[in-house]
């Protein structure tokens, strides 16, 4: 029974199955699924629903029962910002100036759209985080242009930023000292060498202080501007806004990733400074001597093989000309200039490559014959005494070149105060002469003490009889101004003849190293010349040029004519590449049978210079009544400059030509008539020989030069005379006592401070109890870092800082310190503003568009653009400097400088440097040396250095 029950069941469900399928078709049964499991859902979600409902009015209930309401603040600001936003109000004024907010604005749209826009547009299309950003930056401006306008920029622009640039150097030097005192050739050239020395240098000067980390690492260069740039935006942004932390990172990492870091890497490329000293000094002709001397000093085989690149390009290229028979000879002395260059190269690269590097001034001791300065001139100028000083100390006389130098002062300053004791009795003033007297007697009793008593030590050595006939006339005449000519006299004849002092000092090495100083090495095969004449000089340079009249008046000349002369118009001409000044001259001569000749005539200034020096060479009492206008090196192109030379040639020919002139020096007539004639003027003077009478010619008059040194000492004889008028005798012992502890380098009884000054900053020197303005001495301090006058002795230190300043007054006046200032006020007026803002808009955004990354200059280009910064440097320097402090000195000193900037990692730092000295000028209420520190001191130098001061206070 249970069987078919279990059979049936079986059988009608398979009926039912099969009935179903031929029905429906085989895939019903998915549908049935499919039915089922969405029935299923279906009721799931209802649940979900209903319960979701329940709970919330559950929780609200609970809610309700134990919070408070919500506050209508809350509400309202949830309504604010359902509201649709109101348009953002931008003010385009920045800082007062529509010149410079109008360039200022650009350069913000520019940056939002090329830094920020490209890549937010890809995010929304939302306005209002672009209008608040532009309102950020324009605020920051606004505050930034409110504190520079509160801000005195002259104190920084002319002491901090000079200040900085020169402690810099001096650094760099000190560095180069160091590495120059190492035995192994190798770390000397070692550039990683350098750069430890340098900022072992840095870290012993600021002590607290070293930038090494910053300026070589990459990274922790990114987070010392990232620190900088947060602190300026705390106080540049309103705090709304600084506190928006979103806001202030992106500002941040734009400020200092898209704008300081690039400058920074621009401005301390190596390559990039060359070129803007090129472009700064682009109206500066090239000096073919400059460059030769650059091609012989230099130590880089890299830059020799790149101007030989060049000259082999450019020989290539003159040969394959095809020229007519106009152009042969022009070509031809191009092609032998080249090779003349290529073998200096080749020469230059052979020793160098060899390591048998010739000392030139050895060299030069066995070319030829030295040129001789006479013992008067050196004793009167200051780079020649310098050494003859040297040279006199290790021999013993010494006290008779001290004793020519007081005696000299003494001469000098008599007879300054006997004029005024005269000047002042003609005046009808009331003067003592027994007191002016007094002194001189208290002076010449000095000086005798000093150096021919028996008590003086050293004791100058001459015959007895002389110091007694001195002696006796201290006690019974009146002192004057001759009364120690004999012993003088004497004393000179002495140190001209004795075997051991100028005989010898002509054969030493010391003065092989003072022609050097005083340019007067040059090899005869040198040409060119500052001036653009391109003369030679074949010769020997102990030659002079003595003319007669025949030589110079070839034909007959009427000197009954009237002569009259005036220039008619100035021109700037062009000789393959040299430009120069060119004056016609129109000349008039009336002769005596009433008819006259009209002529025109074109001279240079060099010719006009040649001229001068040939008349006063010949008529010495000229020299006193014509002046003829100075050069000058830098714009001496410049129209108002020109007009100006013009208008004083003039009257320089007006004076020599006037009758009186004429009727009181006639033999000067045919020197005229041949430097006005019709014809090319011929050059009585090569290059070497003017450079020797620039040397000599000033010096001939008279022995008063050596009286501006004497002058420059302070508490010495002269100014004693001037300023104190008590126990003249006295500043006489002193001005000994000062001249031997200069040469001795005997240390002051009372220091200033007990810091080496070389270890503590350039403007640290300044005396503040000195009356000259600020401008002008920094200045001169930075002209004695650039050329080491430190190394000189004391004495004629001070004298070339002395004839340094009175150089600077002769060219600016005594407004110097005004002309200062004016130009600061100048650079940072609203224009200059204006136009620094568009240079930075058309550099960064050319035609508005951005600029992209200049490709990386090839390694010989780059060798070639040092070649031509170091020319154009050293083509500038003026001729008065070179005799002032020595041609040699200024050439070390500006390729110092030059060497200085081919190093990025110190290029870096000083850029840090006046990046730090400008926040602190800007912002002087806050404590940037402070965070200075902070930043700086995770240097490891900074630890090692206070280990060591706490190790040696502990001894």
């Amino acid at each position: 029974m249970f069987a078919e029950a279990s059979l049936s069941i079986w059988g009608w469900g398979g009926l039912g199955v099969v009935l179903f399928l031929i029905t429906f078709g085989p895939f019903a049964i998915f549908y049935l699924a499919f039915y089922i499991l969405c029935f299923i859902g279906g009721g799931f979600v209802v649940l979900l629903l209903f319960g979701k409902i329940n709970s919330e009015k559950h929780l609200e209930r609970c809610e309700h029962s134990y919070l408070p309401s919500t506050q209508p603040a809350i509400l309202k600001v949830l309504e604010e910002m359902k509201s649709e936003s109101k348009p953002i109000k931008i003010d385009r004024r920045l800082t007062g100036s529509s010149i410079i907010d109008e360039p200022l604005q650009q350069v913000i749209q520019f940056a939002l759209r090329d830094y920020i826009q490209y890549w937010y547009y890809t995010l929304s299309d939302d306005e209002t985080f672009l209008l608040e950003i532009r309102q950020t930056v324009q605020n920051a401006l606004v505050e930034f242009s409110t504190r520079s306008k509160e801000v005195d920029w002259q104190p920084y622009f002319t002491t901090r930023l000079v200040d900085d640039f020169a402690t810099h150097l001096r650094v760099f030097r000190k560095a180069q000292e160091r590495l120059n005192e190492r035995e192994d050739p190798k770390q000397r050239d070692a550039p990683d060498e350098l750069l430890d020395s340098f900022f072992e240098a840095e870290v012993e000067m600021e002590r607290k202080i070293c930038r090494d980390v910053v300026c070589t690492s990459r990274k922790d260069e990114e987070g010392y501007l990232r620190d900088l740039c947060e602190v300026l935006l705390y106080l540049l942004l309103p705090p709304g806004d600084f506190h928006n932390k979103n806001m202030r990172y992106f500002l941040r990492e734009v400020l200092a990733r898209g704008v300081l870091l690039p400058l920074i890497n621009q401005l301390s490329d190596p390559d990039y400074i060359n070129q803007f000293i090129i472009w700064m000094i682009r109206d500066s002709s090239c000096n073919y001597e400059a460059f030769l001397n650059i091609l012989k000093l230099t130590d880089k085989v890299a830059e020799l093989e790149a101007v030989k690149d060049k000259v082999l390009e450019e020989l290539q290229y003159l040969r394959s000309l095809d020229t007519g028979a106009d152009d042969i000879n022009f070509i031809k002395n191009q092609i032998n200039s080249l090779l003349f260059v290529k073998k200096v190269c080749e020469t230059r690269i052979q020793r160098l490559q060899s390591g048998k590097e010739v000392d030139a001034l050895k060299l030069a001791a066995n070319f030829g014959k030295l040129c001789v300065i006479p013992l008067e001139h050196i004793l009167v100028h200051n780079i020649a005494l310098q050494f003859f000083m040297d040279y006199m100390q290790p021999m013993g006389g010494q006290a008779i070149l001290f004793f020519w130098l007081t005696v000299e002062g003494y001469r000098v300053t008599a007879q300054q105060q006997l004029e005024v004791l005269q000047s002042s009795q003609r005046d009808g003033k009331r003067q003592s002469s027994q007191t002016t007297k007094g002194l001189l007697r208290a002076a010449a009793l000095g000086i005798y003490d000093q150096y021919l008593s028996e008590k003086a030590s050293p004791r100058v050595e001459v015959d007895e009889g002389s110091v007694t006939r001195l002696a006796q006339k201290l006690n019974k005449e009146d002192p004057t101004p001759e009364i120690f000519d004999e012993i003088q006299k004497k004393v000179y004849d002495m140190m001209l003849r004795d075997e051991r002092f100028y005989p010898s000092f002509k054969q030493h090495p010391l003065y092989v190293r003072m022609l050097a100083e005083l340019d007067m090495l040059k090899e005869p095969s040198f040409r060119g010349s500052e001036d653009g004449d391109g003369e030679s000089f074949n010769g020997s340079p102990t030659g002079s040029i003595n003319l007669s009249l025949d030589d110079l008046s070839s034909g007959s000349v009427d000197e009954s004519a009237q002569l009259h002369a005036f220039i008619s118009d100035t021109g700037v001409c062009n000789d393959h590449g040299k430009t120069y000044a060119l004056y016609t001259i129109t000349v008039i001569r009336k002769n005596s049978d009433g008819s006259e000749d009209i002529w025109k005539t074109y001279r240079r200034y060099s010719d006009f210079h040649d001229f001068h020096m040939r008349i006063t060479e010949q008529f010495e009492s000229l020299g006193p009544i014509l002046k003829l206008p100075g050069k000058k090196t830098f714009n001496n192109m410049d129209r108002e400059f020109l007009e100006k030379r013009k208008k004083d040639l003039n009257a320089y020919l007006q004076l020599l030509l006037n009758p009186e002139m004429v009727k009181a020096c006639p033999v000067l007539i045919p020197y005229v008539y041949d430097f006005l004639e019709n014809k090319a003027y011929s050059k009585g003077k090569g290059d070497f020989a003017r450079k020797m009478d620039t040397f000599v010619n000033p010096l001939r008059s008279s022995m008063r030069n050596v009286s501006n040194a004497v002058k420059s000492l302070p508490d010495s004889l002269a100014e004693g005379v001037s300023k104190v008028s008590a126990d003249m005798g006295r500043m006489s012992e002193k001005l000994g006592q000062d001249i031997k502890q200069s040469i001795f380098k005997v240390p002051p009884l009372i220091a200033k401070s007990d810091i080496d000054p070389e270890h503590c900053r350039v403007s640290a020197q300044l005396d503040d109890n000195v009356d000259d303005n600020i401008p002008l001495r920094v200045m001169l301090l930075l002209m004695d870092e650039v050329f080491d006058l430190k190394e000189r002795n004391q004495w004629l230190r001070r004298n070339i800082k002395n004839l340094l300043q009175q150089l600077i007054k002769a060219t600016y006046g005594d407004t110097i310190n005004r002309k200062i200032v004016d130009h600061v006020d100048y650079m940072t007026s609203p224009e200059q503003v204006s136009d620094y803002v568009k240079r930075f808009r058309d550099s960064y955004w050319p035609n508005g568009i951005l600029a992209e990354t200049p490709p990386r200059r090839d390694k010989s280009l780059r060798m070639r653009t040092r070649v031509a910064a170091k020319t154009t440097l050293l083509g500038i320097m003026p001729d008065e400097l070179k005799h002032i402090i020595g041609a040699e000195t200024t050439r070390k000193g500006i390729l110092r400088v030059f060497d200085m900037f081919q190093h990025q990692p110190l290029n870096r730092r000083l850029a840090c440097v006046f990046l730090e000295g400008f926040l602190e000028t800007l912002f002087p209420q806050y404590k940037f040396p402070e965070l200075f520190v902070k930043l700086h001191s995770r240097s490891p130098r900074v630890l090692r250095y206070s280990q060591k001061l706490r190790s040696l206070h502990k001894r």
